[in-house]
């Protein structure tokens, strides 16, 4: 087998690893860097697959990572989609409350807001109908001018296109097999010695990590993302408009997102998946995964009630006409009937910690003396990913070399 030797080898070639590779490439610009997957192109996954939403970065805890990249990421990302000439839809969103109770966790959204940085602000309902007319709120809303999106697969290409141009080099159809020894894995039809690894493999990431010795005290259970579409452009809302969520959990609710192209779609589902690619019917079957999902799901579910709640309601979900009720419960207005066909299904690679029996909220990384795992970077990951990766070569790695 052909060995290739690289100083940094990336496993991944999602946000997440290509990101990884841009910050490297400005941190030592003469290094070589290689990006494998397994797949024949960038994408295939969460990060092609992603909502698309730029988030401001309100919604978490201030002393989570999350809430420590996500507002700068917002504004990196838009700035790098006007400097390139990628499509943005700067619309905004607003958060809807349905009662008193809700109202609490609006305004604890609006101070983590205001401590991460954040440009939000409460609003009264008349506010709401100048903003949204057809969103309906209790009392007060939150309005979010700097939520935007984009298409992920054009910021992915992007990247891609300025990655070739700094001489990093891709290996498509290379799936990771195993660690042969140190500094050195077998992957495809190759051998790859490496000064140092960085494991963005994420569905897979904890599989990567164990080989590793990492990961022990976590599991990863893969959820199902679907959106119901509008089956044609019309503009009868003009922001994202979004539920108060439950902030126990890692799920934003049922909430409608305007699409770069003017479609409109709401959802999302998160609905547990039986292997890690289940994205449609019996494809991509695994069934050591299937048997792996639930054994680590059951247990989960048994000893966590607020995990039993979420699969119960989330596969109602599955219900057309249950999503749509959910979705009309925050705006005056809702073409019911135009909502009929289902978006491209996405996968929530969601870690569990082994030792609470919880689910792991903010991003989590591990390391050993020759490699960097990411183990968790679930959303706001796509968001976060340009200081994210910043962040963990700086942590990580250039303490090595002082």
């Amino acid at each position: 087998m052909e060995i290739v030797q690289t100083d940094y080898l990336i496993i991944g070639a999602g946000i997440v690893g290509l990101t990884f590779a841009l910050n490297l490439k400005s941190f030592f610009p003469r290094d070589k860097i290689v990006i494998i997957d397994k797949e024949a192109d960038i994408g295939f996954h969460a990060s092609g697959r992603n909502s698309g939403v730029l988030h401001a970065g309100f919604y978490y805890h201030p002393d989570s990572l999350k809430a420590k990249f996500t507002r700068d990421g917002n504004l990196e990302l838009k700035n790098y989609c006007e400097k390139k000439g990628l499509k943005i839809n700067n619309c905004g969103k607003v958060v809807v409350a349905k009662n008193e109770e809700e109202l609490e966790i609006l305004y604890e959204l609006k101070k983590r807001g205001y401590i991460n940085g954040v440009e939000i602000y409460v609003i009264t309902e008349k506010e709401l109908s100048e903003i949204e007319p057809v969103a309906k709120t209790y009392k007060y809303a939150l309005w979010s001018p700097n939520t935007s999106v984009v298409d992920p697969l054009e910021i992915l290409s992007s990247f891609k296109k300025d990655l070739t141009n700094l001489e990093v080099e891709f290996y498509f159809n290379t799936p990771y097999i195993k660690r042969v020894g140190t500094h050195i894995i077998k992957a495809g039809k190759y051998f790859f010695e490496y000064k140092y690894l960085i494991n963005c493999a994420g569905l897979y990431a904890d599989k990567v990590a164990k080989d590793f010795g990492l990961g022990e005290n976590y599991v990863l259970i893969p959820f199902k993302g679907v959106y119901l579409e509008h089956s044609e452009k019309d503009p009868f809302i003009k922001t994202n408009i979004y539920p108060v969520p439950n902030l126990k959990t890692p799920f934003l609710g049922v909430h409608f997102t305007i699409k770069v192209d003017g479609i409109i779609k709401i959802g999302p589902t998160a609905m547990l998946c039986f292997w890690r690619e289940n994205y449609k019917g019996m494809e991509r079957f695994n069934f050591k995964e299937f048997i792996e999902v639930l054994g680590n799901f059951i247990p989960l579910a048994i000893k966590n009630k607020l995990v039993r709640e979420v699969a119960f309601t989330e596969l109602k979900k599955w219900y057309k006409e249950y999503l749509k009720k959910e979705a009309s419960k925050m705006v005056k207005y809702f073409p019911m009937d135009k909502f009929n066909r289902w978006g491209k299904s996405g996968i929530r690679a969601q870690l569990i910690d082994r030792r609470t029996f919880e689910f792991v909220n903010d991003f989590v990384i591990e390391e050993n003396e020759e490699s960097i795992h990411i183990l968790n970077a679930v959303s706001p990951g796509f968001t976060a990913s340009l200081p994210f990766t910043r962040y963990v070569i700086e942590k990580y790695l250039l303490k090595k070399w002082r």
